[in-house]
């Protein structure tokens, strides 16, 4: 959430900002409902001030006119909680800001390739798409994933579930013993505040899957957890910075996805992702999220997985961030580049919603912490291209040297 002072002053910044992300936000009625509600505090202030008065004097007239003025300033008080509860409906409305250094544009030719790692494979014969291949070695079973719950499900069977807990895990114990992170396993469904404090809700309630008769909310990303873990806090002097990942199944309605990659494993209502998590001081939360894609690459690379990184454009931005990058692994089956990260630097947009500061010193003011949140890395995308790269004339899958310890086999024939 952008602070209600900062929009005041800098309406045109905000206006050019929204504009540039190729968004909407209702800043008029947010200024308009600003001054209104200025308005009735400052009248409220002198009511009380002249109902001090009038309880000053001991007079009948003075105790009528005290009375009068409770009524009016108990009205006047719900006018303004309810202009409160309005404005903050309507701020939560508003993306955040991104960075003056973020590229402006279009279109998805002006994200800025940042640096590319490895060469795609040479293949001599013709490299299969992921879902021939676990079709021919029954390691996918789409049939039965659409008979238990429908399009867009699929079954992993023997060596190809164990293929995908083996990444997992490789994932959770690299980010854990050589990234600093501390594991978390947190509850796949939170409430509605938490959906909230991430900036889910109310703008994305469509793409969500929901229970309505208890509230719960399933999670799309275990970004939404994490984040919450210091809802309404204040992280003492000291602390920071704080390091989390966790592995949960995420849950979207892929809505605005319709239609699109309809085949193999590429898109789903429910998937994997490991998710790395950081709340940071604001002075080092850039820096801290050059690490992050650090570590997200890092996977990539201890699979022998050919990437690359691109930092996205304005309208490319989630709608929390401030500064984001995407990497992206080379599936030579599908022929394209799959997205299977993207971090983000929230800056302090995510902790207003929720509430969470931090106080620099024993003796300092409490500010409003930095968030920052990637994958590290996201199934099923990372299991497609292990798939597609390590492939065998013979349809056979080599697995990748870091993970045989988890799998137990070098080959899936």
């Amino acid at each position: 959430m952008l602070d209600l002072k900062f929009i005041r002053e800098n309406i045109d910044l905000v206006r050019e900002a929204i504009a540039q992300r190729q968004d909407s936000a209702p800043l008029d009625e947010i200024l308009e409902l600003d001054v209104k509600r200025r308005q009735r505090v400052t009248e409220l202030e002198d009511l009380r001030h002249a109902r001090k008065e009038a309880a000053r004097e001991r007079k009948t007239a003075a105790a009528d006119e005290g009375r009068k003025l409770r009524t009016k300033i108990r009205e006047l008080e719900e006018e303004v909680r309810g202009l409160d509860t309005k404005l903050e409906e309507l701020l939560l409305q508003v993306p955040n800001i991104p960075q003056p250094t973020v590229p402006v544009g279009t279109g998805e030719e002006d994200n800025v390739l940042v640096r590319t790692w490895g060469e795609p494979k040479n293949f001599d014969f013709e490299p299969a798409p992921h879902w021939k291949l676990g079709e021919a070695l029954s390691i996918i079973d789409f049939g039965r994933g659409v008979k238990l719950s429908g399009s867009r499900f699929y079954v992993l069977k023997g060596p190809g579930a164990r293929l995908q807990r083996a990444l997992i895990s490789f994932m959770i114990d690299l980010h854990t013993t050589e990234h600093g992170f501390q594991e978390i396993y947190p509850p796949f469904m939170v409430k509605r505040e938490c959906m909230t404090g991430t900036g889910n809700l109310p703008k994305f309630a469509d793409n969500l899957y929901h229970d309505e008769e208890d509230d719960f909310w399933f999670v799309p990303t275990a970004e939404v957890p994490l984040t919450n873990l210091h809802r309404d806090e204040i992280i003492p002097p000291g602390m920071l910075p704080l390091y989390y990942v966790a592995c949960t199944a995420c849950f979207r309605r892929e809505k605005m996805s319709a239609g699109k990659d309809t085949r193999g494993i590429k898109r789903g209502h429910q998937f994997d992702k490991v998710e790395l998590y950081k709340f940071t001081e604001p002075a080092t939360s850039n820096e801290e999220l050059e690490t992050l894609v650090g570590a997200a690459e890092e996977v990539c690379q201890k699979l022998r997985l050919p990437y690359r990184v691109l930092e996205l454009y304005t309208a490319e931005l989630g709608f929390a961030s401030t500064k984001s990058y995407d990497i992206e692994i080379w599936a030579p089956g599908c022929n394209e580049w799959l997205e299977v990260s993207s971090c983000s630097n929230c800056g302090d947009f995510q902790a207003r919603r929720a509430n969470i500061r931090y106080r620099p010193s024993p003796d300092s003011k409490t500010q409003f912490v930095h968030t920052l949140n990637g994958s590290g890395l996201a199934l099923p995308r990372v299991l497609i291209s292990v798939m597609e790269n390590y492939q065998q004339a013979d349809g056979s899958i080599v697995i990748p040297e870091v993970l045989q310890p988890y799998v137990g086999e070098k080959v899936i024939k």
